[in-house]
């Protein structure tokens, strides 16, 4: 997170505030998932947000997810018997894993995000980043001398130096920085909900 605290760019990209149905807290999108309930009644979450009929928001952390399984937060809130596959929360790390590196490959289509230590650095010093993603088994060398220079760019360390690699068309990727602009958007915010799968 951007130092000094919350973090004001996903507040105002997040949208219209939803309610959490673990918490009862009101908050921006950004932080949350919503779920549907596919014909059958299974659990489905929409992570593009357009899928038809009554939806619930959860915050989007490992734990909120299991307090409303294991509560039957689903049930009550979708007003009727849901089914929730085993290893749910596993498939959901997944396809939210998916979402990050495809929007990281997004926006380095559009020329807004580099890798590799050097032009990660140059894109730091530059003042126009707005993520920094460092792999989560890199050196803790490394990752310390770019969070210096990272001012109030945001730091993701929760992508794995292979994952990271798929965003770029490498094997792997240690240190990556995405640029301002409107492709980095959804990149934000995919990285504030897997956040709360990885931290």
């Amino acid at each position: 997170m951007p130092r000094g605290g919350r973090d004001k760019t996903l507040e105002r990209e997040g949208g219209m505030d939803r309610r959490c149905i673990v918490t009862g807290e009101q908050q921006p999108r950004a932080g949350l998932i919503r779920f549907v309930a596919d014909p059958a009644g299974a659990l489905t979450p929409d992570l593009a947000e357009k899928l038809p009929g009554r939806g619930v928001w959860v915050t989007s952390t490992r734990e909120a997810l299991d307090k409303a399984i294991a509560k039957g937060g689903f049930s009550r809130g979708l007003k009727r018997k849901i089914d929730v596959p085993d290893g749910f929360a596993e498939r959901l790390e997944v396809l939210l894993t998916k979402r990050q590196i495809d929007a990281i490959a997004l926006a380095r289509k559009a020329g807004k995000a580099v890798c590799g230590f050097e032009r990660t650095k140059e894109a730091l010093w530059s003042g126009r980043t707005r993520l920094l993603f460092a792999a989560s088994d890199g050196s803790e060398d490394g990752k310390s001398k770019l969070r210096g220079l990272a001012e109030s760019a945001r730091i993701v360390p929760v992508l794995t130096s292979s994952e990271l690699g798929l965003a770029f068309g490498r094997d792997f990727v240690i240190h990556a920085a995405l640029l301002d602009g409107g492709a980095t958007t959804r990149a934000i915010r995919e990285a504030r909900r897997l956040e709360g799968f990885r931290s």
